[in-house]
């Protein structure tokens, strides 16, 4: 068994030796787009340019291909989370703590990384895809949404449920008083954020066809809706983990404490 597993291991590495050996950089980046980020961070030409290996590459700018590759390794790290997962069963409090270092540092990451490569991309590309402007323009949309609400949820909403889960948890005997005077509407203050950033996803689907892009389009193309999708399947699990579980915790945890 374990021989099993080191032959797999030695295989694994062949493959990536092999693909950082042979294949282009834009040909990297079309099997992963993540890797993207890392040749942007190093300053490789990933697109119409990338034609040559990365070994290639390195050798001409100089630059140390174990470092690009570890960079590239991190970036490509698998982390799943299994379906049998029962969020329901999680603490309030670690449920949010969950929300905020899982999905709001992404969109902290992922905002502004987006913003960046549409402003590159789309000035030189508009003629050939005039909906990019349109899909420039919802996605900056969106990123004020989700900006303006993550600040809410941080400064406000979070903060407020913890309180609530606290004081339930210790039967403090003001408990229903501050329910009553501090109770926040979770309806109003999130969910209405919620049907925008949804109508703002529906959009961006509709004019990017899901995210298909054309056979012909360029690696930075494929990049940027690869990305795209990305941050639209995280949004998804984001907003289902405070609609259908963090929010209703809250409200039933308000409705406990009202009776003690």
């Amino acid at each position: 068994m374990l021989c099993s597993e080191v032959n797999k291991l030695v295989l694994a590495r062949r493959y990536i030796y092999n693909m950082y050996k042979v294949n282009t950089i834009s040909e990297i980046v079309r099997n992963d787009y993540r890797t993207a980020e890392v040749f942007k961070k190093w300053g490789i030409n990933f697109c119409c340019g990338g034609n040559l290996s990365l070994a290639e590459t390195c050798f001409h700018k100089g630059l140390d291909q174990r470092l690009i590759e570890q960079d590239i390794q991190q970036v490509t790290r698998e982390v799943r989370i299994p379906n049998s997962v029962n969020y329901n069963q999680w603490p309030i409090d670690f449920l949010i703590d969950y929300i905020l270092n899982v999905h709001h540092s992404y969109l902290n990451e992922a905002i502004p990384q987006l913003q960046e490569a549409l402003i590159a991309f789309v000035p030189g590309h508009k003629k050939k895809y005039p909906h990019m402007e349109i899909v420039q323009e919802a996605f900056e949309d969106l990123a004020t949404v989700l900006q303006e609400h993550i600040k809410k949820e941080e400064q406000v909403v979070f903060p407020y449920l913890k309180q609530v889960s606290s004081t339930l948890k210790n039967k403090e005997v003001y408990g229903p008083l501050f329910v009553r005077l501090l109770k926040k509407s979770l309806n109003d203050i999130t969910v209405t954020d919620h049907l925008r950033i949804e109508a703002l996803l529906q959009q961006l689907r509709k004019e990017t066809d899901s995210y298909q892009f054309a056979e012909e389009a360029c690696t930075r193309h494929q990049v940027i809706y690869n990305q795209l999708k990305e941050f639209d399947n995280d949004l998804v699990q984001h907003m289902h983990l405070e609609n259908n579980v963090l929010f209703p915790k809250g409200l039933q945890l308000e409705k406990e404490l009202l009776e003690l």
